[in-house]
């Protein structure tokens, strides 16, 4: 039975995950990402916040060797974190369906950049499915199970920010792809990467994308609406709901799998339009791909490759109107919650002109007035190992003034590392990171960490002591305080730390002021079942 439901894109996938029987949904929260496990979780479902993305999906890689279904989520460039286990998994393939979503950020309402993660699956050679609405988030979501399960691979599931955050009616039809039952057969040659099996990994995988793009041709994944032959448009995501819009009267053929490609279906498509323009948000992948196979399609200009489309930028497009664009009304530029523990350690930062190497998070934000008390921020973990990249390069006077600043989750993603890095090739003038500890991860939507002491659902688990953690590395002073009670305190230990030639981390430690009422309803909800 089919029931009528108003939900966004991640709370479809969520809902199509559930109604696919996905025994284990692993992920690192990450806009416009963070959702979908949550909401897979209050369905009843079991989801787990990883560390990281590479931790994430090698576990969601187990789970799918045993035959069960396991979905990773993360946004675009968590997928650049696990690459690593991205690329064999695609040579090695699963018996279990195993999805891996990428949220992609056009116009990066949240991230640092506007990366087009529909050229890992080209790299990868992993096929990719696109949704273009929540209706499609769910049908292809229970489809791309289906598909990993009969090719014996992983399926890459790309969202946008739009489509993620979007709503519209959908049909929600449980037991829409029975889930396999869970079984282990040993399979070395599939399973173990060494070189002499992947060599003949590599070729099977590439004979399997020229199946599924045979498929792709003849299948149900392409939607060609036809229309007036003077103007067709081929489109993928939300770019084909805009397309619809903006040219209601042309044909278009919306591609929802989107590699490898049905060249077919576009060559027919195109042969029979007298124009056929290609609209997709951010790289020129679509469009490149079809010039290569010899169809002549027009596409966008350079200047429509920057931030998300929308029905007027398309209407432009087709017209090639290259006058400037409509200034977009200035917003209330982000900023530091009033209250925040991570103001008075900024405003100390920049009352003693040091130079920070700052990282992903709310902390971030330090970089903005009143504090602009951050010099450089790379990406996830890149404050340590930068800061230490600054100390052995700068005369001493200057490396001294040198401080790395990372947030709890964010020193557990890829921090650590860095301190092994501190100790093993230490500066000179030693090193100062401060961890910045506000017990959730905030800036994502308040989720847990290893940190935390609490699990996706918050519920009790097992808790990571950074402290413990960072003295077992071996560096020389771990100090815990708070600056927002105590700044004259915090200000005096830095000052002696970068006067030292030591290692020090200090750990300022205060309960975001958002997050505090909900982590005493966690607590007092774990002392009543107890």
């Amino acid at each position: 039975m089919a029931e009528k439901m108003l939900v966004s894109g991640n709370e479809a996938v969520a809902l199509a995950a559930f109604d696919c029987g996905v025994l284990r949904g692993t992920g690192y929260p990450g806009t416009p990402s963070s959702e979908i496990l949550d909401e897979f979780s209050k369905l009843g479902g079991t989801a787990e916040w990883a560390p990281n993305e590479k931790v994430a999906l090698e576990v969601a890689i187990g789970v799918a060797f045993a035959r069960g279904r396991s979905l990773v989520t993360m946004k675009h460039v968590g997928l650049n974190v696990a690459a690593d286990p991205l690329f064999t998994i695609a040579y090695c393939g699963t018996p279990g369906g195993l999805v891996i979503i990428s949220a992609d950020d056009p116009g990066m309402a949240s991230s640092q950049n506007e990366q087009d993660n529909r050229r890992y699956a080209i790299a990868a050679g992993i096929p990719m499915l696109e949704p273009a609405d929540s209706q499609q988030c769910y049908d292809f979501l229970c489809r791309a199970f289906t598909l990993s399960e009969q090719y014996r691979c992983p399926v890459l599931f790309r969202l946008t920010t739009r489509v993620c955050h979007s709503q519209c009616v959908i049909e929600r039809r449980r037991n829409a792809a029975p889930a396999p039952a869970v079984k282990y057969e040993k399979d070395v040659k599939a399973n173990v990467m060494i070189p002499a099996f992947a060599r003949i990994a590599h070729h099977k995988l590439r004979a399997k994308l020229a199946d599924i793009a045979a498929m792709n041709d003849s299948g149900d994944l392409v939607f060609e609406t036809a229309g007036n032959t003077d103007l067709g448009i081929i489109a993928t995501g939300i770019s084909a709901m805009h397309a619809r819009e903006a040219a209601p009267e042309a044909s278009l053929l919306q591609i929802g799998l989107t590699y490898p490609l049905p060249m077919g279906r576009i060559r027919a498509f195109a042969a029979k339009v007298k124009r056929c323009f290609v609209i997709e948000e951010g790289d020129p992948v679509l469009a490149d791909a079809c010039r290569a196979a010899g169809i002549a399609v027009e596409s966008k200009d350079e200047m429509f490759r920057f931030g998300e489309l929308n029905v007027g930028r398309v209407r432009r497009m087709l017209n090639h109107d290259l006058s400037p664009e409509p200034v977009r009304p200035a917003g209330k530029p982000p900023q530091l919650c009033v209250g925040c523990p991570h103001r008075r350690t900024y405003e100390v930062l920049r009352d003693n002109q040091c130079i920070v190497a700052g990282d992903i998070g709310c902390y971030t934000l330090g970089v903005l007035p009143p504090f602009e008390a951050v010099d450089t921020c790379v990406c996830m973990g890149a404050s340590i190992t930068t800061g230490l990249g600054l100390r052995h390069a700068l005369p001493e006077a200057e490396a001294r003034r040198v401080v790395s600043v990372i947030g709890d989750s964010t020193f557990l993603h890829t921090g650590i590392n860095g301190i092994v890095e501190m100790v093993y090739n230490r500066p000179a003038t030693g090193h100062v990171v401060i961890i910045l500890d506000n017990s959730i991860t905030a800036m994502t939507g308040m989720q847990e960490n290893p940190s935390t002491g609490r699990k996706l659902d918050h519920t009790p688990a097992p808790k990571v002591v950074i402290e413990d953690v960072v003295k077992a590395i071996g560096v020389d002073h771990v100090d815990i305080c708070d600056p927002t009670l105590d700044r004259e305190g915090f200000e005096t230990i830095l000052k002696q730390r970068l006067a030292s030639n030591d290692l020090s981390v200090i750990i300022a430690r205060r309960c975001c002021l958002i997050a505090a009422a909900k982590v005493r309803s966690y607590e007092t909800a774990a002392k009543e079942e107890k």
